[in-house]
């Protein structure tokens, strides 16, 4: 089991995670697209990489809106799994 961040370790990484924050324990951003397609799109590009790396988000779509919530839930709190994986979402942006 991978272990739970501290919150320093969790500030540092945030500093190189675009649009990415800490809400309520968790790694959040919100995204946006020009439209339901383009944001569908990502989501199937994301959903590709997600799988390959067992760690699935929590994520909620409305039209051209994808918001992105990430723990390990095993961990109990943010681990390096939910940080590679704002990496990957980000760079598939």
């Amino acid at each position: 089991m991978l272990a739970r961040l501290s919150e320093e370790e969790i500030k540092s990484a945030l500093k190189e995670l675009a649009g990415w924050k800490l809400v309520e324990g968790k790694l959040h951003k919100d995204f946006q697209f020009q439209d339901f397609n383009q944001t569908f799109g990502f989501m199937i590009r994301a959903a590709m990489k997600i799988e390959k790396m067992n760690h699935h988000p929590e994520w909620f779509n409305v039209y051209n809106r994808l918001t992105v919530e990430l723990t390990t839930h095993d961990a109990g709190g943010i681990t390096s799994n939910d940080i590679s994986l704002a990496r990957v979402l980000n760079s598939l942006e």
